[in-house]
């Protein structure tokens, strides 16, 4: 199982990612407050601003302070080093 590391500490399953994306769009921000409201949401910013949101296959949403293309470059490496192994 590989592991993205997503900022200050936090990791997520590489494989259980679907998507990571800008958060300004309104249709991004309701999956968030649906997702808030539901107890869906892992805040994983620690109090900095929201960057990127990850959709995850277990329909939580990860928020994240780094940004979709750096979180995109990692997801893409930890698929690259499994298919190593």
């Amino acid at each position: 199982m590989q592991l993205v590391n997503i900022g200050f500490g936090s990791m997520l399953s590489a494989q259980r990612i679907l998507a990571a994306l800008e958060p300004e769009s309104a249709p991004i921000k309701r999956m968030v407050q649906e997702a808030r409201d539901r107890g869906m949401l892992i805040d994983a910013s620690y109090g900095r601003k929201t960057k990127t949101v990850i959709l995850m296959d277990t329909d939580h949403i990860v928020l994240s302070a780094l940004t979709p293309e750096t979180i995109g470059e990692r997801w893409q490496s930890a698929d690259r080093e499994e298919e190593k192994e």
